[in-house]
């Protein structure tokens, strides 16, 4: 009993190092292009294995991520709690799990087609190497984005084995959607990235201007969720979600300011779960209203 309980105690660990609870603000957008790539519900395995994928494609990037950032981590005030840097796991315990994850994903794609299971260590790459680029570039918010957003297009894939526009202009909203507030929720670290020879856009242009350009990225989101219409069959529950997410975003603006970072968790977690579940599930509607379920 005492190691099972153990045991249990060092996955709820991992999955708290990974913040497994955030595969939300990607998964809806996967299962999103798996809808409009299925003209509605796909078969069953497939839809399992798409959900199998994401899971280990996300939990794999994530606790990359944490072991790549790890010295980091251990000086920023902000993390310093976290598992790894505090001691709680070792370094093996996360290498073990990234690689599982990532071996998750592979099965799932050889369980999908021979293009998801061809595409799944580019897959990888993308989402391991966002890790690195914080040394070199502040565009790595977009680059953040870019990760995220590869997931309706790898869900298309998962049920086409093909790649079309509509899933492209997808992850392109999604691009910019995270892009857009993970600017915002980098504002926390803005002097403690100057100060490490980080790169991001508050560290380099100040709080109130990399405000102004995560509320263009937000912008931009809406317009490609409005252009998708012209390339995937989305009627008038769409249009319905794509106002519900332009508010939501509106609304995430305004709880931070360049001098008052005290909403920020608010911003990231609670509206960006709105928005991507609202989105998936009004998207769900419109199909269902067209007789598609």
């Amino acid at each position: 009993m005492a190691l099972l309980a153990h045991s249990w105690r060092q996955l709820c660990l991992l999955l708290e190092m990974i913040k497994f609870e955030h595969t939300v603000f990607a998964l809806p957008f996967a299962l999103i292009g798996m809808l409009l790539a299925a003209d509605g519900l796909p078969p069953p395995p497939v839809l399992g294995w798409i959900v199998v994928a994401m899971v280990g494609a996300r939990s794999s990037a994530m606790a990359f991520n944490r072991l790549v950032d790890l010295e980091i981590d251990r000086h920023n005030p902000r993390t310093a709690g976290r598992a790894l840097p505090a001691g709680l796991l070792s370094s093996g315990q996360a290498w073990g799990f990234t690689f599982l994850s990532a071996a998750l994903l592979v099965l799932a794609a050889s369980r999908l087609n021979r293009t998801a299971l061809a595409l799944a260590p580019v897959a990888l790459a993308i989402v391991w190497g966002y890790s690195f680029t914080k040394r070199f570039t502040a565009l790595s918010h977009l680059v953040l984005g870019f990760a995220i957003g590869i997931a309706p297009s790898a869900a298309w894939i998962a049920v086409r084995g093909t790649l079309e526009p509509a899933p492209l202009v997808l992850t392109l909203a999604v691009m910019g959607w995270v892009g857009g507030f993970d600017i915002i929720y980098s504002l926390q670290d803005e002097e403690f990235d100057r100060r490490m020879g980080l790169h991001s856009l508050p560290a380099r242009l100040g709080a109130a201007r990399a405000l102004w350009l995560s509320r263009a990225l937000h912008v931009a989101t809406v317009a490609l969720l409005l252009w998708l219409p012209r390339w995937a069959p989305l009627g008038a529950w769409y249009y319905a979600g794509v106002a519900a997410t332009a508010l939501l975003l509106a609304y995430e603006q305004t709880l931070v300011k360049p001098n008052d970072l005290s909403r920020v968790n608010a911003a990231f977690f609670t509206v960006n779960g709105f928005v991507s579940l609202g989105l998936l599930a009004f998207t769900a509607i419109d199909l269902a209203a067209r007789g598609r379920f």
